[in-house]
Formats: C-alpha cells, sequence, structure tokens
C-alpha cells in the first residue's frame, strides 16, 4: 500500500481534554444492555487499515486493565506495509464499558520513519500508572527485516491518566542493555504482570528477548524476565536463559522468544515462549520462576505436543485454569484456539479439547480479564491474511469447553511406552489379528502422548501398519510420525485413493539448510474393503514402501526426519487434524533398524519404539 496518505489522515494523539470535548468518542452501554445475559462469545474488529486509515497495516496486539476498569488495547500502526522494520508507531485505543465500545485511535508513539513497537504494558495496581516497555530500530523503506546485527534498544513511557496521555519515551539502555545482547532485542509483545502475593509483592515483571553478535555472525539467544521494585523508575535484568549457536552448522537447541507471563495462584511466574528453529522439538516452550522473576527454576524446556506454528502466544489464569491463546495448526497461522491447563502450565489439553475462536488466518494475541466473569481476547486475524486486522473478543467460562474426564485408552507394548489416547469416539471391530479399530473419517484418532524415544531421527527403522478401507475420495492418513508442511521434518503413511495409490513420505533437515523430501508411492489405492500391510523401511540409502509383499524404493535423503518443528504421533489423522482416516488399522509397530520380512514377524515388543495391537478400547470408571 502506497504512504501519501499518511500525513493527511494519520490521527493524533487524544489528550484528556480532547477526550471531554469530543462527544461519542467512547459510547457508554445502553441501561437495558448492561441488563441483558453477557453473550457467551462476542467479537468485533478493533484495528483494520480501512477502518483506521492513516496506516497500511496494524499488527502486535497488546492489552491491559487500568485501576479504573478501563482497558488499553495498543497495537503497532505499520505506516507503508506490513513489514518488521518499516515506519511503524505504537498506537491505542481505548474502552471504558469492557471491551464492548471503543474510542478512537491515538497515536501514543510516532516512529518518524523509525521502527517503535513490540509493546509490553503493566499496569502498577499500587499507583495507576501504567508502563509500556517498547523497542525501537532504524527503520527501513524497502520492506525488508532490520539488518543484522540489528539496532534495537528498549524504550519505555508512562501514563498516569488512565491511557488518555503519555510521557515522553527514555531510553533504557543503561539499565536493560548490557553489552553482549548487541544485536536483535524485543520486549514483549505480551502485557507484563504485577506480582500480587510473597516476598516480592508489588514487582513489576516483563519478558525480552535477545542476541548476541561477534561482528561476524550471530552467536547466541537469550531469554529474559525484567523486573522493578519502585513503579518503573530504575529496572533490572532478573532471570536469564542463554543459547550459543553452533559454529560449525549454525544449529542450536532452542531460540525461547516472545514470552507470555502468567502469576499462578501460589505465586510463582509461569513463563510460556515461542521456539522457532531449535533443534529440540515443539514450537513452544515453557519453564517457571519462583523468586519473582529473579531466576529460573529450569532452563526453558519445549512442549513437543502442544502443537502450534512458530507465532507469539498468550496466557492468563482464569478461574480454576489457565488459558492459552495461539493458532493450533502447526503448520501456518491459522485457527486461533483457546486451550487450558489445570495444573498450572505443567500440561495443556490438546486440540481435541480446545475452544476454537476462528478457522481464519490468526497470529499474534494478548488476553485480559475485562471483568472477573468476562475474558477479553485481542488477536490478530483475516480471511485472507493473519495480519488483515486485529479483532478483540469476549467470552465467559461458558463458552470454553468443559473440563473433560481421561480419554479412552488403547495399548502400546512398547517397553515404557504409556497407553495412547482414542479420540472421537473409535471404535473397535474385526481385525486381521482379533479384533482392531475402526475410524469414521470425521474426528476418530489414535494419539500417542510425547515420550523422547518416539522421534525416528536420523535413524534407520522400520513401521508395519495393517489397514483396511474401501474410501474413494479424500486422503486417508494411517500413520503420521514428526511435523506437518512443506518445512518440516516427518514421515507419513497414508492412503490417496483419487490417484489410486498409497504414498509414504519422509522429510529430514541437515544441519540449518532447507529440508529435502523423498516419496515411495505404490500403483494401487488398496481400497478394496480387505486387509493389507504397508511396511516403511529407511536405510541402507533407501526409502521403501512395501505392501503386501510388493516393494516401491526411491534414494534415502539425508538428515534427521524429526528436529526444528512440532512433533506428534498420530494413527487415522494428521497432524493438523485436516484430514481423518475411514477405515479400520490394526497391529502397528515401529522399530529402530532395518528389519526383514522374517525379522518383523520375530521381533518382540521389547524392541520396538512403538507397540499398538489395536485390539482393546479401555474406558475409564
Amino acid at each position: 500500500m502506497p504512504a501519501p496518505h499518511r500525513a493527511r489522515f494519520r490521527p493524533t494523539v487524544v489528550t484528556a481534554l480532547a477526550a471531554l470535548l469530543i462527544p461519542g468518542l467512547i459510547s457508554a452501554a445502553a441501561p437495558e444492555a448492561e441488563n441483558a445475559a453477557t453473550p457467551a462469545f462476542e467479537q468485533q474488529i478493533l484495528f483494520k487499515a480501512s477502518q483506521d486509515p492513516g496506516y497500511a497495516c496494524y499488527r502486535i496486539p497488546a492489552i491491559v486493565k487500568t485501576t479504573k476498569g478501563t482497558l488499553l488495547a495498543f497495537a503497532e500502526g505499520r505506516v507503508n506495509d506490513c513489514s518488521d522494520s518499516g515506519d511503524i508507531d505504537l498506537v491505542l485505543k481505548r474502552s471504558t464499558d469492557g471491551g464492548r465500545t471503543w474510542g478512537p485511535l491515538q497515536v501514543i508513539n510516532e516512529g518518524n520513519g523509525d521502527t517503535h513497537g513490540n509493546p509490553a504494558p503493566i499496569v502498577d495496581r499500587e499507583t495507576g500508572r501504567i508502563v509500556l516497555a517498547e523497542t525501537y530500530n532504524t527503520g527501513r523503506t524497502d520492506g525488508k527485516n532490520c539488518t543484522v546485527p540489528c539496532d534495537r534498544t528498549p524504550h519505555m513511557q508512562h501514563s498516569d491518566d488512565d491511557g488518555r496521555t503519555w510521557s515522553t519515551p527514555r531510553d533504557l539502555s543503561d539499565q536493560l542493555l548490557p553489552g553482549h545482547w548487541n544485536s536483535w532485542y524485543a520486549t514483549g509483545p505480551h502485557h507484563g504482570i504485577q506480582l500480587s502475593r510473597g516476598k516480592h509483592k508489588g514487582r513489576l515483571v516483563f519478558g525480552v528477548n535477545t542476541e548476541t553478535w561477534d561482528g561476524s555472525r550471530v552467536t547466541a539467544n537469550h531469554a529474559a524476565l525484567i523486573t522493578s521494585d519502585d513503579g518503573g523508575d530504575n529496572w533490572k535484568i532478573g532471570a536469564t536463559d542463554s543459547y550459543p549457536i553452533s559454529a560449525k552448522d549454525g544449529t542450536f537447541r532452542q531460540k525461547p522468544s516472545e514470552m507470555a507471563l502468567t502469576e499462578r495462584p501460589d505465586g510463582s511466574v509461569y513463563v510460556n515462549g515461542r521456539e522457532q528453529d531449535g533443534t529440540d522439538l515443539g514450537h513452544r516452550t515453557h519453564t517457571v520462576s519462583r523468586d519473582g522473576g529473579d531466576t529460573f527454576v529450569t532452563p526453558f524446556t519445549t512442549v513437543p505436543d502442544l502443537y502450534a506454528p512458530q507465532a507469539q502466544g498468550s496466557t492468563l489464569q482464569f478461574k480454576g485454569r489457565m488459558l492459552f491463546a495461539c493458532p493450533a495448526d502447526p503448520d501456518r497461522r491459522r485457527t486461533m484456539m483457546v486451550r487450558s491447563s489445570y495444573d498450572g502450565g505443567r500440561t495443556w489439553d490438546g486440540v481435541d479439547r480446545g475452544t476454537q475462536v476462528t478457522a481464519d488466518w490468526s497470529g499474534y494475541s494478548d488476553m485480559v480479564l475485562a471483568d472477573e466473569d468476562t475474558v477479553g481476547l485481542m488477536y490478530e486475524g483475516g480471511a485472507v491474511d493473519a495480519r488483515d486486522e486485529i479483532r478483540f473478543a469476549r467470552f465467559t467460562e461458558d463458552w470454553l469447553k468443559p473440563r473433560r474426564g481421561p480419554d479412552p485408552k488403547t495399548a502400546d507394548r512398547a517397553r515404557g511406552a504409556a497407553d495412547a489416547s482414542v479420540l472421537g469416539g473409535a471404535r473397535e471391530t474385526d481385525g486381521r489379528f482379533g479384533k482392531a479399530i475402526a475410524f469414521d473419517g470425521t474426528d476418530d484418532a489414535v494419539r500417542l502422548p510425547y515420550r523422547r524415544e518416539l522421534p525416528l531421527g536420523t535413524k534407520d527403522f522400520t513401521a508395519s501398519v495393517w489397514f483396511r478401507y474401501d474410501a474413494t475420495t479424500g486422503e486417508q492418513p494411517m500413520l503420521w510420525m514428526g511435523g506437518i508442511g512443506t518445512g518440516q521434518p516427518q514421515v507419513w503413511l497414508r492412503g490417496e485413493p483419487e490417484q489410486n495409490r498409497v504414498s509414504a513420505l519422509i522429510t529430514t533437515r541437515e544441519g540449518m539448510t532447507p529440508v529435502k523430501s523423498a516419496a515411495a508411492r505404490t500403483s494401487s489405492a488398496y481400497n478394496d474393503g480387505q486387509w493389507h500391510q504397508a511396511v516403511l523401511r529407511r536405510g541402507g540409502g533407501e526409502f521403501s514402501l512395501t505392501v503386501d509383499g510388493v516393494k516401491t524404493t526411491v534414494a534415502d535423503i539425508p538428515g534427521t526426519a524429526s528436529r526444528t518443528s512440532g512433533f506428534g504421533v498420530h494413527l487415522g489423522q494428521r497432524l493438523d487434524s485436516r484430514a481423518h482416516f475411514t477405515g479400520a488399522l490394526d497391529e502397528v509397530r515401529v522399530h529402530e533398524g532395518l528389519l526383514s520380512d522374517e525379522e518383523l514377524a520375530s521381533s518382540s515388543a521389547r524392541d520396538a519404539i512403538l507397540w499398538l495391537p489395536m485390539d482393546r478400547i479401555s474406558h475409564s470408571n
């Protein structure tokens, strides 16, 4: 989008006096609306270029509630285009009725050609002051990213009149920019918190992620908490977790970033962050601080089966659960979903238990308690692009899926394995060996809990699946291990009846080079309603698929089949839940090593990575 309209239409800061002089800036709810039952879910467009002219794009939402109950919704107003390092202002809208209606757009920090962004607001409930951490860098006009090393610096401004007017920003580099944090630096983008209990009650805390540059390349990533014990006048660097980047191939274990902070009922601080391109599996990472943000209890650990794309997410404590809002598609930014944890973030509900906000494209988010019974969710979304607009949704606990008891299980007889979950009402049926499990093609699946033995990595392996189906259309996923999409390591087996074939695919990554894929395909779909055995093998320079003794072989590709991605093991379902199997599966096994037919037939469960007889579904009492 061209920029000439910028000066003409760009909004200006709305002061307290202007708000009083201009009627209707924030409309009060009608008395009858206040007394009416609150809808379980409602949403509206909060920022959009066509609705709020002066900007080509709005991104990076953050939201807080002031001590007077006003909601302050922050965003980046991107002047020329949607790029991350262009001419960017910080903008704000206010709501005095819990997010039902909103005032006009205010510019609270003008970039003047540079990038002023990454809002991380915090409310001091002792003084009423709202402090806003933010990050600056030199702007670009070509739509490209900030040149490495990026000249990012932390700044802060504040409001003492409920967000109507704001102080002149001040540079915090002398307090928060040590010499080795000399490249990328990002505040938030997520609201910070004020601790409400314990030794450090009243402390303000927010998160940053940074990088180290050695003069020729980035050599380390850092995630840290920033704290203040005097209401935001002075700040210090607290808990820090750092990860070096290998000089040999550019790989690194983790890159925790864009952290969401939540104070748990016991006073500890739960930190959930984005993870991107590290060798640890999963796109979400988390840790805890028990000393008010001074240190982390452990280094960050990834959560492989908390499915999400590489994107920022948000958390919030709400009644008896902690909420996590983030796109739920592990391949790309779409399908905004709210998931729950009932143990302080230690474990999270899967996507089948989450509550879907939209199936549209969606991205960054933040959450706030609009009132004691209502959550406000501010998120990027769009029918065409996740950056089309920023929406604000209100929902109550009644809208969230209720807490569900344990799923039915089917046994995994591999050594040390926990049972697999049976989802969607999949049922027992006659099998190739006694009983099998039937899938209805709608929402049925068998999903294995993550354990470290499951990722196949660079190992040779042999996988065997007995299948029966007669579907003539659609994708028919049978076994899925790893990530999903064209850029993530994975291994899968599926029927493709419309192409009259069964396909097996392996995608690998070596070092930081782009992924490569190899596929073996049969010349028949085997969709005759009879039992067939498919065997996948990797080893000896080959990747092969054998169905009923007929073998198709392609050249193997070097690298790991499980790294720098989310990770799940599903039977009868794609990892992103966008296709389900219609048919039955029996006797599913995966072994390390290249096994012959005879060795496969004589192998034992003790040698298997997974071994699901699929002969029984157990229901909890």
